[in-house]
């Protein structure tokens, strides 16, 4: 189990996640996150430098963003942060 005093207290509307990370996997938060029923809500924007990684997580996050993160990439994170400003466009 994964231990977070930041999601023990709060509720994030969205999580910004590196996949390789120092002293805790990245797939092992995600899975935490999505398991958590407080976080059902919570968006979660992965961040990863490998191709295949980013396909086999693709299911379980919101949006896989393949670095290094290009314009394209900017663009379809904005439309996540703020949905209300997509469907005007």
């Amino acid at each position: 189990m994964i231990r977070s005093p930041q999601l023990a207290v709060t509720t994030p509307d969205v999580v910004v996640l590196d996949l390789h990370l120092p002293h805790v996997s990245g797939p092992d938060i995600l899975r935490h996150i999505r398991a958590d029923a407080r976080l059902t809500e919570t968006r979660v924007i992965v961040a990863t430098a490998h191709a295949r990684i980013a396909e086999s997580i693709r299911r379980e996050a919101d949006l896989v963003l393949l670095k290094p993160i290009s314009f394209s990439q900017l663009r379809d994170l904005s439309a996540i942060l703020d949905p209300a400003r997509q469907s005007a466009n």
